[in-house]
């Protein structure tokens, strides 16, 4: 089929899965940008000669997400609207031969490391000179901050390290040089995310060296918020939390996904530490950090996870309070351990499970909230929607968590990007109201 004439070299990145695909995406956008490419970002306005689908490959609906969004293009190039389409990403990572197979209308597919690859094909050149650089896609006061690639964990139940590699550190002079150039494009949080934020540094450097690194990004000037996303458990880096406890600029709060409490299920998942030392450790942050925020996810329906299992979890839930709570139903991914385990709990099971643990903790998040009411605390505005100025303390991450509202009134102007002092007023199970303090 004839395909029409369209403005050549404009590019339109897709991208699926989590805030690490997201500065993925970025980077190569920044490299095309470089290379005299348009570029946009999910654009709705069809009019790019070029489409490129950052894949996710997690678990069953993200890989389902992306496969129904390569062919959705892949039919839109058929019926001539579209020249080239590529696809990267985790799922190209993972399945690159079966999916060249089953969807060859895509011109080619790239694993998660092979943008230089990419480029080529583009005819393109791959700018070391840019490396740090990238174009945001989130509003600009905001950026997550990848200061690794890959793990080199043993969880049973994750294809990541099958996807994304070993455990690789950013070098940090590089991450602080970046910091500076987002603080001067108007980032004032930088979101740090890695597979594993404590194990940076021992690739790299041949030990821990998160604390360092907190350290040194919280002195460059313009860095309001620095924030903490994707913690491991096992050995962690405590004096990580000393760093946070002292600089104003980090973020009390930490996102440290647990996945379960029972000894037996910890030990099924290989995750390297007990039900006894990760309460001591939850214990201990909260100690080392008064008022810290912590968030954690879960899973429910592990293979040979059984009901006093389960009971223990809903217990550990109910005691520990976390501010920030998120649960998944586990999916049986291929290559990974407990694929070899029987998948032996049923998928209703795995909802309700998780259905019942968020109910616990709808409760726990609603009590939280309305302890808070009555307290002023510094609010970030990332925008003006529904009638209601919506930010968030440094308690919330963006998307995930809580967030604040504030009544936009005739005589009130909250530019996005700043900050305000709000006094609570009022709450609801996963958000806060207020007013702004003049």
């Amino acid at each position: 089929m004839k395909v029409r004439t369209l403005k050549q070299n404009k590019v339109n990145v897709i991208t699926l899965g989590c805030s690490k695909n997201l500065v993925d995406s970025e980077v190569l956008m920044g490299q095309l940008r470089a290379n005299d490419f348009q570029v946009t970002h999910e654009a709705k306005k069809s009019d790019a000669n070029i489409v490129i689908i950052n894949t996710c490959g997690f678990i069953d609906n993200a890989k389902q997400e992306s496969i129904d969004t390569i062919l959705r293009y892949a039919d839109e190039k058929e019926a001539g609207k579209l020249e080239k389409l590529y696809v990267t990403g985790c799922l190209s990572q993972r399945y690159k031969d079966e999916l060249e197979e089953e969807i060859p209308q895509v011109d080619a597919y790239f694993g998660t490391l092979e943008l230089p690859q990419m480029l080529k094909v583009l005819e393109a050149d791959y700018k070391k000179e840019l490396v740090g650089e990238r174009l945001l896609t989130t509003p600009k006061h905001y950026a997550y901050f990848k200061i690794a690639e890959g793990c080199n964990r043993p969880c049973s139940f994750c294809a990541i390290p099958l996807m994304r590699g070993k455990h690789v550190d950013r070098p940090m002079e590089d991450l602080v040089t970046e910091a500076k150039r987002l603080v001067g494009m108007g980032t004032k949080e930088l979101i740090l995310i890695a597979q594993d934020l404590t194990y940076y540094g021992l690739q790299a450097y041949g030990e821990r060296k998160l604390p360092e690194l907190l350290e040194r990004l919280s002195d460059v000037s313009g860095v309001d918020w620095i924030r903490l996303q994707y913690a491991y458990p096992s050995q962690f880096p405590l004096a990580a939390l000393d760093v946070m406890r002292e600089r104003d600029n980090i973020c009390r709060y930490l996102d440290m996904p647990l996945q379960h409490i029972s000894d037996n299920m910890l030990k099924t998942m290989r995750r390297g530490i007990t039900s006894r030392r990760t309460k001591e450790l939850v214990r201990e942050i909260r100690d080392r950090v008064p008022g810290i925020a912590l968030r954690t996810t879960l899973i429910a329906g592990h293979p040979g996870e059984t009901e006093a299992d389960f009971e223990e979890l809903c217990e550990f839930v109910q005691e520990s309070k976390f501010e920030r709570l998120g649960i998944f139903t586990y999916s049986h991914e291929e290559n990974t351990h407990s694929h070899t385990l029987v998948d032996d709990v049923p998928a209703e099971v795995k909802q309700e499970r998780a259905d019942r643990i968020m109910e616990i903790q709808q409760q726990i998040s609603l009590d939280y909230n309305e302890s808070r009411v009555g307290q002023t605390y510094k609010v970030l505005f990332d925008r003006l929607e529904g009638g209601y100025y919506v930010g968030r303390t440094e308690f919330d991450s963006p998307e995930v968590d809580n967030e604040v509202l504030v009544l936009a009134t005739n005589d009130l102007h909250i530019p996005q990007g700043s900050f305000a002092n709000v006094h609570i007023t009022g709450a609801s199970d996963f958000d806060l109201y207020g007013e702004v303090v003049r």
